[in-house]
């Protein structure tokens, strides 16, 4: 990595971390006004771990909202897949919501799971492997936003996508769109994608699944500032940050902040970042959707619309994408 001039003398003696883009992204982020960080750095090992927790909290409705969409609906969903196709999971995290799709799809040819976090992805494709002996999985550890290659045993197969969880909610409109063409572009002319989306619905309850009673949501938002300084040098005291979730009805979003307690400065790599008291740092985005509205954002990034599910509450929805051909 080339050493950034942006470094203070002191710092430049210091081992520059291995993860050259956490580095610049974290830098210009808060050196940003307003200060932001990018959601796709939650999940190392710890914030994965976290996550998994997050999801089964009774607050947090969108896991179980769509395992039961997953199971109710699986035979319906699985239709819109070609036989024998591959599935490519982008940022695939736990086994969870595949293994209730996977029951439904027995002419599966392969699975490749796609995560940021090389270590939780292998650790969960091993588990996988174990249980399901026969399908072939080819596990990528890459940023799914941005440009990869699928493993080369793929060649010929037809290709479909999987992208549960509403983490399409976590990118504004058009990177989510941005985000959605380079699923196509990766996946192939006339590919199927799968996609979980979080639905507009009352504040109370949107606010109260992103910030629990118990604080794991809270501890998930805080571990960013423990990865900064365990990966980045950083010297941040994260108690004197605290999380906040407030839903954006003018954007249609949940927000995710940490709030500094008190007027601070913190060092990362050896540059200095001050703080006012309240100012906070942006660190995710959750958009919510009504059917219609994402079928319209999709239909930009080159997906049709085949079908789409929901609960009988109207929480959640999930989708079958085609990319033109």
């Amino acid at each position: 990595m080339t050493i950034d001039p942006r470094l203070s003398a002191d710092a430049r003696t210091l081992p520059l971390p291995e993860n050259g883009l956490f580095l610049t992204d974290v830098w210009d982020g808060l050196g940003a006004n307003p200060k932001t960080l990018s959601a796709k750095y939650f999940y190392d090992a710890a914030g994965s771990a976290l996550f998994e927790k997050i999801t089964v909290l009774p607050e947090y409705y969108p896991t179980r909202t769509e395992l039961r969409i997953l199971d109710e609906r699986g035979p319906e969903i699985a239709e819109h897949l070609p036989e024998g196709a591959a599935l490519v999971e982008f940022g695939s995290g736990s086994t969870v919501k595949l293994r209730r799709l996977l029951r439904h799809l027995p002419g599966l040819s392969a699975y490749v799971p796609v995560d940021v976090s090389g270590e939780f992805l292998h650790e969960q494709a091993e588990v996988l492997k174990a249980d399901f002996p026969d399908l072939p999985i080819e596990p990528v550890a890459a940023d799914f936003t941005r440009p990869f290659a699928l493993p080369p045993s793929l060649s010929g197969r037809p290709l479909a996508g999987f992208f549960p969880g509403s983490t399409i909610g976590n990118f504004e409109p058009a990177e989510a769109v941005r985000l959605l063409d380079g699923f196509g572009r990766i996946l192939g002319e006339g590919a199927t994608l799968i996609v979980g989306v979080d639905l507009v619905k009352e504040r109370d309850v949107l606010e109260a699944a992103y910030d629990d009673a118990a604080g794991v949501t809270a501890a998930f938002n805080l571990n960013l500032l423990h990865r900064i300084n365990r990966e980045l040098h950083g010297d941040i005291d994260p108690g004197s940050f605290a999380h906040r979730a407030v839903f954006n009805e003018a954007q249609s979003r949940i927000e995710m902040h940490l709030v500094s307690r008190a007027a601070q400065t913190i060092h990362v790599a050896g540059r200095a970042f001050a703080f006012a008291e309240g100012e906070s740092i942006h660190t995710e985005n959750s958009c919510k959707y009504t059917i219609a509205s994402f079928r319209a954002l999709a239909a930009r990034a080159g997906w049709s619309a085949l079908d789409a599910w929901t609960d009988s509450e109207g929480l959640f929805s999930v989708h079958a994408l085609r990319r033109a051909g």
